[in-house]
């Protein structure tokens, strides 16, 4: 073999080397690409989830504090203090947002009820002898 002719059949074997790293790489970027987005998806399908239920329970929340007259306390209290009441408030709020958007002052009305409910429960677990805490 000539000296020229082998120069050229090591060019071209590294041309073909980089070429083929060069493929590797670009599927191996699509792979990432693709497992990105599936991280992506799931994480904004938890956020709507959890958006959803979160709004669900501030609707059965603000039932029960006003269609059944239940202070923001005793509503955490009969859901098992699963919730705190500064939760409960927010999640209560979520709810009138999704109520009260109509630009009437009704949400303001509603929050103002809901800090008189936080603070109400707060003194009271903050009392002497035989105050309730819905501390867990």
């Amino acid at each position: 073999m000539s000296q020229q002719t082998i120069k050229q059949q090591a060019r071209r074997t590294a041309r073909e080397m980089a070429e083929k790293r060069r493929k590797e790489r670009e599927e191996r970027e699509r792979r990432v690409i693709g497992l990105a987005e599936r991280v992506m998806v799931a994480i904004g399908e938890r956020d709507a989830a959890v958006a959803e239920t979160e709004k669900r329970a501030g609707e059965a929340l603000r039932e029960l504090t006003e269609r059944e007259g239940l202070s923001l306390g005793e509503a955490v209290e009969w859901c098992g203090e699963t919730v705190t009441v500064r939760e409960a408030t927010r999640l209560r709020r979520l709810a009138s947002g999704s109520q009260g958007d109509d630009g009437s002052e009704q949400g303001g009305e509603r929050d103002g009820a809901q800090a008189g409910d936080a603070a109400a429960v707060a003194g009271a677990g903050s009392g002497g002898a035989g105050a309730g805490s819905s501390a867990g």
